[in-house]
């Protein structure tokens, strides 16, 4: 078993996970009040949360990314805002701009106005639709939680998400994401239809006379202590080597898989390790458990691996789809 530190007190730790499983318990109970059919997609961004780290949701519209973000807010108590992105808008519009004002002597001064990014749960929708430059913006604050204005360093909130949706149906008007950005996100959520009963149970619960509202079951600074607490937990050598074996694999110049060799025209670096790393821990935390199994490493390998890989001109020309080489990769390690 690998330690994370050496003084950590094995008890201690036992029941500070206890009380955070507990906690989180109460976390999905209020989301699942609101949220109903989405059992997989609201666990995935808790681990994305608990991990800290941004998420990615992929889906068609109208199967409530955007009531889901709302809520999160609600029930982590964090400061929730949304930017509809769209091809006019402009980076200051997300960031924020100076402006020149006067004082009553007679002087003048910049003065800085924050844009909607300096909050602690920024829903950036449909953000495929922005122009390469506004999507670019948002690339400092994601990785260094800060951004830089007119020479001046502005520090977020903390903790900072960035929970950001893409319909992967209409692609006329969009921008791809650039590659450095989607590895900034921890993990690529795809969204799907929700079962029948679920949608009849959302019927029911949506089109009354009343309908439920999220509590909150948490604090920004409760989550923050999650986040610290996710990197205590100790991982076996089992999944670290599972974790190395699946990133490694997926890459084709060390792969020993024909299937990722002949299929992928590029891998996923470094931080696809760290994220299944943190990712493997937070799934565990939610489903009780001490510490992270491979059984972790193989559910999450394709919300982790899927942004972080291409296929090659020729794979995509036969009909191989992504799934198929990543579904290799997971039977490669489980």
């Amino acid at each position: 078993m690998i330690e994370v530190a050496e003084t950590e007190d094995p008890a201690r730790l036992v029941s500070e996970v206890e009380a955070l499983g507990a906690r989180l318990a109460r976390v999905r109970e209020a989301v699942g009040r609101v949220i109903f059919g989405q059992e997989r997609v609201v666990d995935q961004v808790l681990v994305t949360l608990l991990s800290g780290g941004h998420v990615l949701l992929v889906g068609v519209p109208g199967l409530g990314k955007t009531k889901l973000v709302d809520t999160l807010g609600t029930v982590v108590g964090l400061d929730a805002r949304r930017v509809q992105f769209t091809p006019d808008l402009m980076p200051a519009d997300i960031l924020g701009s100076e402006v020149l004002e006067e004082d009553a002597h007679g002087k003048r001064a910049f003065r800085f106005i924050k844009g909607p990014i300096f909050c602690q749960l920024l829903m950036a929708d449909e953000i495929n639709r922005a122009s390469p430059r506004t999507q670019s913006a948002l690339l400092q604050a994601m990785q260094e939680q800060r951004v830089a204005i007119g020479g001046e360093i502005h520090a977020l909130p903390a903790p900072f998400h960035v929970l950001a949706t893409q319909n992967p149906i209409e692609q006329e008007g969009t921008y791809p994401l650039p590659e450095a950005q989607l590895d900034r996100f921890l993990l690529e959520v795809e969204v799907g239809y929700p079962e029948e009963a679920a949608e009849r149970a959302m019927l029911l619960a949506t089109t009354g006379a009343r309908e439920a509202k999220p509590a909150q079951a948490m604090t920004g600074a409760e989550l923050m202590a999650a986040q610290a607490l996710i990197r205590r937990i100790p991982v076996g050598e089992q999944v670290l080597d599972a974790i190395l074996r699946l990133v490694r694999g997926a890459r084709p110049e060390t792969t020993p898989l024909d299937a990722v060799r002949q299929n992928l025209a590029w891998g996923p670096g470094p931080r696809a390790a760290q994220a299944l790393m943190l990712a493997t821990r937070a799934r565990a935390l939610l489903d009780g458990r001490l510490s992270p199994s491979v059984d972790d490493v193989v559910a999450l390998a394709e919300p982790v691996l899927r942004h972080r890989m291409a296929l090659t001109f020729a794979a995509r020309a036969d009909g191989v789809r992504l799934s198929e080489v990543i579904d290799r990769l997971r039977e490669s390690v489980a």
